[in-house]
């Protein structure tokens, strides 16, 4: 187990969570360390910060600040120190290397003035300490570090309750009983019976019996799946209809789920990590800080032999504490902070800074069908009656689909209750796999497919057959209701494409973003869903399963496209998990919005244009703090070398040198708090 955010799901992390174990315990506990070390050292900044402005003439004021920044450096900043070490012994540095560098500086020199005030003394120079440089530091940058790893600690999460889809324990035949048995124990081959209601254990064939199965979380469609002797089950999707047997014939890490959880992680491991433009910056910015500050020292060493090593001495700690990179380290995370609360105000919940960064290079977006494009609900749209809409018809067709809870059956229902008077006795039975019959005292009753109509000879006229046709070419369900003798009514359903899906869809060409589709619907439907909102039918993908998406993605990718994956659902995390921008739809599952880096609160996806938009606006507050941050260390650097000294005597003092970095320090913060207004 590793607290480091860039390395957080290792592979046995992940097969420890297949197994069983509940590793996001362990992730939570590291978690809680990290929050800890931040609000303590936050805690202990605000005394020194007291202190250091306003009491610092107080008896015993150096001695105060030496004992609250010590724990702040040495005990919560010790990891910048051993990262920093490991990164110099492979002779490459970043912003943990001038971390450690500017911290350690200004921490040793101000215990070295502390205990030896005598040693500036008796060269007529004044003794100054910087804990108050040293804490601070520390402090924002675990803040990042915090906000990072709490982050990346949700794919933990979403894996636990993709693992936790599974149930815990199946029924199996053994020596002809039904023996309830664990999950961990079952093995290839085992017979399983499943029950109506209950959620398939692993990866199967149908042995005996059909069924209806809701196989929505590796599809994406409401719709259940008929499946019959030879068909194959899945772990962790539901049967809605019948019990019947299967045989497994993949268990563990092996099933679908399992498949599922290891895109998840290949698809964050995938991802390449964002090259932060601290990071760059530092690994120019610290040799040539170390050689103005070597250079300084030497200089005044050869040029003043009598006071030339303590004035040396002074303007190089003056060098070192001017390039403390309290603006270089706040340019970033304070930029990112104030992008997710003006994203958190326009409704668009973004974790961590990667999509922040990456949003703005996209060059494709993928779109999930169901519930991203569409609203994801099935709704009637049209109910033609071929006789009078009677309160008793209306009551019988809702009394027969109240025994289903199939997604074509609750839109019926919403379509008709309002009219709906009366429901008479009567009783109801499925006919497996093309529909229901209801049955008065007076007549029986059909409610289901055109082949089920066949099967009791109800005839549909040609007339009737034309409207028909017409409303399956809009990509529309149609539902027939009829008794003994003849067909009583045609019902249209459709899941609607949402209007702000049209605009958005819109604006991304506009934007010239290349638009694609996935969808487990039907190529038929799929394509008829793409020419309703502009998108190439070469571009739709049907059929599609999960392990398909991601691949898709990843595909992408590999040509060299920067992609967003919008979708809402399981059957969406792997391909979530791959892309360099993943955005959720906020109505969606629960798992799908701990993958993404983007939640949409309001399932619109007209945000994720403003998420792009967000993205611009952060990248050139960030560029403009890093800007800034560099002209103060341009200027104030030379300057604290002593540059100016042959031509107007100036020395700067290292004092001084301090409140000039606090100065750079707040003009960053200021104008990152400014993009917090900024419309998008």
């Amino acid at each position: 187990m590793t607290n480091d955010p860039e390395n957080i799901l290792s592979t046995s992390d992940i097969e420890k969570i297949i197994e069983g174990e509940d590793i996001v315990d362990i992730y939570n506990h590291n978690l809680s360390g990290i929050r800890k070390n931040c609000v303590y050292a936050m805690l202990l900044c605000i005394p020194i910060l007291i202190i250091a402005i306003f009491f610092n003439k107080i008896n015993y004021a150096n001695y105060i600040m030496w004992a609250l920044a010590t724990p702040v450096v040495v005990l919560f900043g010790k990891q910048f120190f051993i990262k920093a070490w490991i990164q110099i012994r492979h002779f490459t540095t970043n912003v943990d290397t001038l971390v450690a560098l500017s911290t350690g500086t200004a921490y040793i020199v101000s215990v070295f003035n502390t205990f030896y005030p005598s040693f500036w003394a008796a060269k007529g120079l004044q003794a100054h300490v910087y804990f108050e440089v040293s804490a601070v530091i520390v402090a924002f940058v675990l803040l990042g570090r915090y906000l990072e790893y709490k982050a990346k600690r949700n794919t933990t999460i979403a894996i636990k309750q993709l693992i936790g889809l599974q149930p815990s324990t199946a029924t199996i035949v053994k020596d002809g009983q039904l023996v309830k048995t664990a999950i961990k124990d079952i093995c290839i081959g085992d017979k399983i019976f499943v029950k109506p209601g209950e959620r398939i254990a692993v990866d199967g064939k149908i042995t005996q019996g059909s069924s209806f199965i809701n196989e929505s979380m590796i599809s994406g469609e409401a719709m259940p799946v008929e499946k019959c002797e030879g068909k194959k089950v899945y772990a962790g999707t539901i049967n809605e209809a019948n019990s019947f047997y299967f045989e497994a014939y993949k268990v563990g890490k092996n099933t679908l789920i399992g498949q599922i959880v290891k895109m998840v992680q290949e698809g964050e491991n995938s991802r390449l990590p964002v090259t932060k433009a601290v990071d760059r910056v530092s690994s120019i910015f610290i040799p040539i800080v170390g050689i103005v500050a070597i250079l300084t020292f030497l200089t005044w060493l050869l040029l003043s032999p009598e006071g030339g090593f303590t004035q040396g001495l002074s303007s190089m700690i003056a060098v070192l504490i001017m390039a403390c990179p309290c603006a270089l380290g706040l340019a970033t995370p304070t930029a990112i902070m104030a992008g997710i609360d003006n994203g958190a105000a326009n409704g668009i919940l973004i974790k961590g800074d990667e999509a922040l960064e990456n949003a703005k290079e996209l060059t494709a977006v993928v779109l999930d069908k169901t519930g991203t494009i569409t609203e994801g609900i099935f709704r009637v749209t049209d109910m033609k009656w071929l006789t009078e809409a009677t309160p008793e018809l209306k009551g019988i067709l809702y009394g027969i689909e109240s025994y289903s809870e199939h997604p074509l059956a609750d839109a019926v229902k919403n379509y008709i209750r309002d009219d709906m008077r009366t429901k008479p006795e009567m009783t109801v039975s499925s006919l497996s796999g093309r529909g229901l019959m209801g049955e008065t005292a007076a007549n029986k009753y059909y409610v289901g497919t055109s082949k089920l109509m066949g099967e009791y000879n109800i005839k549909i006229s040609d007339k009737e057959k034309d409207w028909i046709e017409q409303e399956t070419e809009k990509s529309n369900t149609i539902v027939l209701f009829a008794n003994e003798s003849s067909l009583l009514a045609i019902i249209a359903i459709t899941d609607a494409v949402k209007e702000t899906s049209m605009n958005a869809i819109e604006k991304m060409r506009l934007a010239r973003l290349k638009l694609y589709m996935l969808t487990g619907d039907s190529k038929r439907s799929a394509d008829m869903t793409a020419k309703k909102v502009g998108i190439d039918t070469d571009n739709v993908m049907a059929g599609a399963l999960p392990a398909g998406k991601a691949a898709f993605v990843r595909d992408l990718k590999i040509q060299g496209e920067t992609v967003a994956m919008t979708g809402d659902g399981i059957n969406d995390v792997g391909a979530l998990a791959m892309a360099d921008v993943s955005v959720a739809m906020g109505k969606g599952s629960d798992i799908a919005m701990e993958v993404a880096q983007v939640t949409v609160t309001s399932s619109n996806l007209n945000k994720l244009i403003q998420t792009i938009n967000l993205s611009k606006v952060t990248t050139k507050t960030i560029h403009q703090n890093l800007f800034w941050a560099f002209i103060f260390n341009a200027i104030g650097i030379p300057v604290a070398a002593g540059i100016l000294f042959p031509v107007n005597g100036f020395l700067l003092d290292p004092l001084f040198a301090g409140i000039v970095m606090v100065l750079s320090s707040v003009s960053v913060i200021c104008n990152s708090l400014l993009l917090r207004r900024k419309p998008i």
